[in-house]
This record gives C-alpha cells, structure tokens and sequence, in this order.
C-alpha cells in the first residue's frame, strides 16, 4: 500500500522517530509502512492521519488494494 507518510514528514521536518512516538510504535514500523512490506492496521492509520490533521484516505492510497 502506499502512503504519503514520508513526504508529510518531509514538508513538516519531522522524523521517523518522532512520528512513532507520537503514534505509540517504533521506528521501524514507521520505515517499513513507509517502503510498503508493512500494512498498517486500522487504528494505526486512524493515528497518523490524526497526526497530520487528515484523513485516513489522505495519508494512505488503497487505489491497488483489492476490495
């Protein structure tokens, strides 16, 4: 799946670390969400889209998923 988070991140001068902090996880499950080997769970994604005061459909491109 792919996400925006790295660019959010990029524009707000925000850091991996930082941002996992913020959501309650570490680092590397930020990395991972970021490069695509890890989905992120629903409360999760509910998480960082509050983070970046967005939504869920803002943050994260289900565009590829199958439904």
């Amino acid at each position: 799946m792919k996400t925006r988070i790295a660019q959010l991140r990029k524009e707000r001068k925000i850091t991996q670390e930082e941002l996992a902090k913020a959501v309650g996880v570490t680092r590397q499950t930020i990395t991972s969400i970021e490069v695509g080997k890890y989905t992120a769970s629903l409360v999760l994604a509910y998480k960082i889209a509050r983070y970046f005061d967005m939504t869920i459909e803002e943050v994260f491109d289900f565009s590829e998923e199958e439904l």
